[in-house]
């Protein structure tokens, strides 16, 4: 027989994680102590919902994104298919856009796990990281969670989602780590290459002691919001043909 340890049910309940849906949380618990439970199997404290909620708030929308483009193009071809559209702009989220956190913190793990100096040794931290850039930059390669295209001398999500984690007191290796890697790579590419929004939310995850997993997933469940506005707003105010025309330099026709 097969079973799952994250919940079930049968005539008479649902349960998740052992708590009773009816009983145990439905309006007792809010959608982020449900979240936690599910994912996590625990409810979280408070500083644990308090970056959370940050995380799902931060990633909710970003405007004409790929992700909401490709929900509202997929909404024009399936009008009835509110899921499919959705999914749409699900599906994109990766190393370029909407899914970059995983990748920041996989990143900025195994950094963190080949540097062997002490915490405290601000010198060797910064030698260290500056040899990691270095490194990628010879090999082509670019680094997740450092560099934006428009906040150029730096992400103003970041002083927030710092400030957030250093007083629910999550600013530890990982965050110290990250900032030194955007200082390592101005000093290197001789510009600025501000640590974003990405790079931060990557290293607090870490220091939370999360997965990159979880880092993208909350990416994820904070996004459907902003696709779900977006449905509802090319319901109202569609643009898709218009983008379609644009693209394909058509008359409108079909």
């Amino acid at each position: 027989m097969f079973k799952s340890n994250i919940g079930g049910g049968d005539a008479d309940h649902i349960t998740i994680r052992g708590y009773d849906l009816v009983d145990d949380l439905i309006d007792k618990r809010d959608f982020i102590d449900v979240l936690c439970l599910t994912v996590l199997g625990s409810f979280p404290d408070a500083n644990q919902r308090r970056m959370i909620n940050m995380f799902l708030v931060t990633a909710a929308d970003h405007g004409l994104t790929p992700s909401a483009l490709a929900t509202r193009l997929t909404l024009h071809g399936a009008p009835e298919s509110m899921q499919g559209a959705v999914a749409a702009g699900i599906l994109g989220a990766g190393s370029r856009y909407l899914g970059v956190v995983e990748y920041a913190a996989r990143f900025l793990q195994q950094a963190v796990a080949d540097f062997d100096g002490a915490d405290d040794d601000t010198a060797a931290r910064d030698a260290h990281a500056e040899r990691v850039v270095v490194r990628e930059r010879e090999a082509r390669r670019r680094i997740p969670g450092i560099g934006h295209p428009i906040h150029v001398d730096g992400d103003p999500r970041c002083n927030k989602i710092l400030a957030v984690a250093a007083d629910c007191g999550y600013h530890g290796r990982h965050c110290r780590y990250a900032l030194a890697l955007a200082a390592a790579a101005t000093r290197v590419f001789g510009r600025p290459v501000p640590l974003n929004a990405t790079g931060a939310k990557a290293a607090v995850l870490l220091d939370m002691g999360l997965s990159p997993e979880f880092g993208k997933g909350m990416t994820l469940i904070g996004r459907v919001a902003g696709l779900i506005a977006h449905i509802i707003e090319e319901r109202e105010q569609p643009i898709s043909q218009a983008v379609w025309d644009m693209a394909s330099g058509n008359d409108g026709g079909h």
